[in-house]
């Protein structure tokens, strides 16, 4: 009996089994480093005297966090992995017009069920939305990775989140994961599977259980995981060629522990500064905003803008506000440009910039100045995360953003 952790670990170490406390060497199928981590993974891969990387194919390389280059410093990032990638011959490289890492390893055809992923940035963990052991490494770790191709892991217990209830109107997955991270804390999965089961997750859509696994690593989560079912097939089998292959947890497994969540009279949630566990209802939070972000790997996909454009049909974002929305990637700039989505931001006065992580990581645009209140789609809220150190962020829904952009204040949608 064992996790769906425990079974693709055993898989990947050519193991028969292997159960949680174990330290394995397994193979990995899957690694991605990109413009602000890649640069530290190719030093000390040269460091280490390596000549050649394991496989080719097995390594995608997107630049997303300083895209266009805003600095000398980022161009010459951009530059050393350009070169990493022509002298190693690099299958897999998406340049500064490719949009967010964590949404085009899937939606390229990167990620199936069954593999394991590893990525130099924390939020790798999304990628378990499709029934993947895929977690985040540290820059030296995935030298490592680029040379020899496996990595030491020590397999971990999990926690089986059995979310049931059906959503209330405006309630989304953003919500849920707001909830469970604040009933929780910050620390209540360190380094533990997070698994999302139950009818809820059964009835989102694989977008949303990719919202989900986003946010697992801000619980201290190691992955994020939903079990593969048809939904996952539809969408694995529409984008990838790859074989794969289905794991699923055994529900008496020593290893499991389960929590039950119920969902049913959930509210809108907004986790307020300056920790994701902070978490309030909407309804409880009171406060005007200057800057409203929609985006970044956590809801910067087709729905979130499809969500958030529902809402902004026909009406203009408040004054002294400014709203910034960037897409994902270009595959879901395209398909909202041709929906009419964008026509809706822009007339309702928002800013629409070309995929890239935008102001997450207080990157180069979109950024808060001291004593400014950002709301965010995002995944994190630290002092400093969207600017200056003396503003505020705030994360909530997509719907909750829109809303709250046409009322100048944090507010769910009427």
């Amino acid at each position: 009996m064992a996790t769906i952790s425990e079974k693709i670990l055993a898989r990947a170490s050519g193991k028969d089994k292997v159960e949680a406390g174990d330290i394995v060497i397994a193979n990995i199928d899957i690694a991605m480093t990109h413009d602000l981590t890649g640069p530290l993974s190719v030093e000390s891969f040269e460091k280490i005297g390596a000549s050649k990387v394991w496989d080719s194919s097995k390594i995608v390389i997107p630049f997303d966090h300083q895209v266009p280059a805003d600095s000398i410093d980022s161009a010459n990032n951009h530059i050393i992995m350009r070169e990493f990638v022509k002298k190693h011959e690099i299958k897999h490289f998406y340049d500064v017009n490719a949009g967010v890492c964590h949404q085009i390893l899937p939606e390229l055809g990167h990620v199936v069920p069954g593999e394991v992923i590893v990525g130099a940035d924390s939020h790798t963990c999304t990628h378990g939305a499709l029934g993947a052991f895929s977690t985040g490494i540290g820059s030296t770790d995935m030298a490592m990775v680029f040379a020899e191709g496996n990595l030491w892991f020590k397999v971990p217990e999990t926690n089986r989140f059995n979310i049931t209830g059906n959503l209330k109107e405006n309630v989304y997955a953003k919500d849920v994961i707001l909830h469970i991270i604040g009933e929780i804390g910050a620390d209540g999965s360190t380094y533990k599977a997070c698994e999302f089961a139950g009818e809820t997750v059964s009835n989102m859509s694989v977008s949303d259980r990719m919202v989900l696994c986003n946010m697992a690593i801000e619980m201290g989560g190691k992955t994020g995981l939903v079990e593969p079912d048809k939904k996952t097939i539809e969408y694995v089998e529409s984008r990838s060629k790859k074989p794969y292959k289905i794991y699923k947890t055994d529900l008496n497994s020593s290893s499991l522990n389960i929590i039950d969540v119920d969902v049913s009279d959930l509210e809108p949630q907004v986790a307020c500064p300056h920790n994701v566990d902070n978490v309030k209802a909407v309804s409880e939070v009171d406060v005007e905003i200057d800057q409203v972000f929609l985006g970044s790997c956590t809801n910067g996909r087709l729905k979130d803008l499809r969500e958030a454009a529902k809402i902004l049909k026909g009406n203009e974002i408040a004054n002294g506000v400014r709203m910034l929305v960037i897409p994902a990637s270009r595959e879901v700039y395209r398909k909202a440009l041709a929906e009419g989505l964008i026509k809706i931001f822009i007339e309702a006065g928002a800013l629409v910039s070309a995929p890239c992580c935008g102001p997450c990581l207080g990157g180069h645009t979109g950024i808060i100045g001291p004593g400014e209140v950002s709301l965010s789609t995002s995944n994190r809220n630290f002092k400093g995360r969207q600017g200056s150190p003396d503003g505020e962020v705030y994360l909530s829904s997509a719907a909750v953003a829109a809303a709250s952009a046409i009322k100048g204040r944090i507010m769910a949608p009427e």
